[in-house]
């Protein structure tokens, strides 16, 4: 699985998660697509104390990025990356994937992928 998070994104994830109280060595952001936003999916990113039994877990440098099956097929190849300008500021998507993405760039559609998070054919 191959998933890039620039220098800023990861930095500012990695203080997010050592900031959170009970920090554990496994914690990590778990990053995901749920249905939703007007393009039929929407990104997700969480705290999460540890990987789930059946997750992807891919390293950032020191950050762990926990990935579950349903989404792996359509976060395959993304960048992740993190803006801080004057005018916006937040995590911006670069997904190989998506078809079509809203203007607000959190929100996106994968072609003939049904919103059940299931794999283009």
């Amino acid at each position: 699985m191959t998933i890039t998070l620039t220098e800023l994104a990861e930095l500012r994830l990695r203080a997010v998660v050592r900031s959170t109280p009970n920090n554990s060595p496994t914690r990590g952001i778990r990053l995901a697509v749920k249905d939703g936003g007007c393009n039929g999916y929407e990104y997700d990113i969480k705290i999460s104390d540890a990987p789930k039994s059946d997750d992807q877990v891919v390293e950032s440098g020191s950050l762990k990025v926990f990935i579950d099956p349903k989404s792996a097929p359509l976060l395959e190849g993304i960048v992740v990356d993190y803006i801080d300008s004057l005018l916006e500021s937040g995590f911006k998507f670069t997904n190989p994937n998506a078809t079509d993405t809203c203007s607000c760039g959190k929100s996106f559609q994968a072609g003939e992928c049904s919103p059940a998070g299931v794999p283009c054919s």
